[in-house]
């Protein structure tokens, strides 16, 4: 990735967030590394480097800044603007994909090599897979010592290291500090909430619309599975070694996340649902100032800065709500989805559900679960489906192309290749698929203009009101054309 060093200097000098996560600074006489817009005095240019990544910056020597912290910054908008092997690569990566099936495995899911894999990588970003995924255990471990009380060797294994020695040496060289001397520092902000859960700040680049993300999740809500209450999101979660439960309170300048997991090793993956479904590595001044080009759309956006894209958590639950929601309203929607709910096998209750996240509404379980898996609904009954014989069967030939493998849901997926086979299958056609790919693939490219929402919202606003003439005009939003659906759906 190409940084431009005027560029880059000046937004460091006005210590501008926007770019935050965008690229990181370099201090090569204090042997640091910060976030854009760190507080500290701009250091003089011939003592600064960028770098395209944390894991570049840990790469050539440099500690992470204990004052900006630029680890938990936002994470970089390319990743949701770009469709290609590196943009893939990086958001299996932080939903921990190496962690659970190393390198080989993250190279298979992209259908290259490793050494292949590695060139792009070290290419674009500065650093190979292992190292990128390096930085990400490293962040990691820092929340669990600061936010939780468990042992050293228990956060080495959970935050995704092979040893306490690799544990140790990775902090030492990227904190320039132990383990120990973290938690010291930080401890008085540790939060005891119970085991297994943990609590943290989410940032985003401001500004954020976070009503609008609530509107949106509160009249999709499904009782069991979520629910928005007070300004906060909670949520069950299916993860990948266990289940969780999450409760997200937008604020200023971060979402408050505080997550209850039955496996810490899923802590990775979990943050980075919740950022993907809030889509808090978005740009949203780039956004907007692309949106509000167009007359049509200024006022909106004047009124309403900040617009984000509601994504998901879980590829096949989205799949799922869209192929139901074909043809009928939202409630009759979330009506039919309820009952689906309702006959669920109930398996032994997680150990998850036995002590609940403060504040967190139970159900007859004791807790809200994430939403069901491909194989538990193949194992549902005729009865439990409450709706025309087509799409019962739409839904049992999608799990089974899941299950099967020969669709993949997941957020690393090529996404037209994923939009193709979804096509594919009996009962999908052009809206559910590419619904998918704006809120399950994150496709920031993506209007729907033959929605009947749209369609309204678009007249609302007098733009054109039918499919080619909209999709004609709508060119001039390119590459958001997914948040100018968000902002016509808000319209309607």
């Amino acid at each position: 990735m190409e940084l431009d060093f005027e560029r880059c200097y000046r937004a460091v000098d006005s210590r501008d967030q926007r770019f935050d996560g965008w690229f990181y600074t370099g201090v090569t006489s204090t042997g640091i590394y910060c976030r854009p817009s760190c507080p500290a005095i701009t250091p003089k240019r011939k003592n600064v480097r960028f770098f395209p990544s944390a894991a570049a910056a840990q790469g050539a020597g440099l500690r992470a800044c204990r004052r900006c912290r630029p680890d938990a910054a936002p994470g970089s908008p390319q990743w949701d603007v770009r469709a290609d092997v590196v943009g893939r690569a990086m958001r299996l990566i932080a939903d921990g994909v190496i962690d659970r099936d190393g390198v080989p495995g993250l190279a298979s899911r992209l259908g290259y090599t490793e050494r292949h894999l590695h060139r792009m990588l070290s290419a674009e970003m500065g650093a190979g897979p292992l190292a990128l995924a390096r930085a990400q255990r490293a962040q990691t471990a820092r929340i669990l010592i600061e936010t939780t009380d468990l042992g050293m060797a228990e956060i080495a294994f959970a935050a995704g290291f092979g040893s306490v020695r690799q544990f140790n040496d990775t902090l030492r060289e990227v904190y320039a500090s132990a383990p120990s001397d973290l938690r010291t520092a930080r401890g008085r902000q540790r939060t005891a909430v119970g085991a297994g859960t943990i609590t943290l700040r989410l940032a985003y680049r401001p500004p954020l619309h976070a009503r609008a993300l609530l509107d949106f999740l509160a009249v999709r809500a499904l009782p069991g599975v979520e629910e928005v209450r007070d300004g906060t999101y909670h949520r069950g979660l299916r993860l990948p070694h266990g289940t969780g439960q999450v409760a997200l309170t937008p604020a200023d300048g971060h979402v408050a996340a505080t997550l209850r997991l039955t496996d810490l090793r899923d802590l990775a993956p979990a943050v980075a649902r919740c950022r993907r479904l809030l889509d808090l590595d978005a740009d949203p001044v780039a956004i907007d100032a692309t949106l509000a080009a167009d007359p049509a759309l200024a006022p909106a956006v004047a009124a309403e800065p900040g617009i984000r894209v509601p994504r998901s958590v879980d590829g096949f639950e989205v799949a799922v709500r869209a192929i139901i929601n074909q043809q009928v309203s939202i409630t009759s929607a979330r009506t039919t989805l309820t009952r689906l709910l309702s006959h669920r096998v109930d398996h032994e209750v997680d150990e998850v559900d036995e002590d609940q996240i403060p504040g967190q509404p139970h159900d007859q379980r004791g807790g809200l679960r994430g939403f069901l898996g491909a194989e538990e609904l193949l194992s549902l009954p005729d009865s439990a489906f409450g709706m025309p014989v087509g799409r019962r069967e739409s839904l049992r030939g999608l799990a089974r192309a899941v299950v099967d493998g020969s669709v993949d849901l997941a957020p690393g997926v090529d996404r037209g290749e994923a939009v193709r086979g979804l096509l594919a299958l009996p009962g999908i056609g052009p809206w559910t698929a590419n619904y998918l790919a704006m809120r399950a693939f994150g496709d920031p490219d993506i209007l729907l203009s033959s929605d009947l929402a749209v369609r309204r919202g678009a007249a609302a606003l007098g733009l054109p009101d039918t499919p080619t003439p909209l999709d004609r005009h709508a060119q001039r939003w390119r590459p958001w054309r997914s948040y100018a659906t968000i902002r016509l759906w808000r319209t309607a």
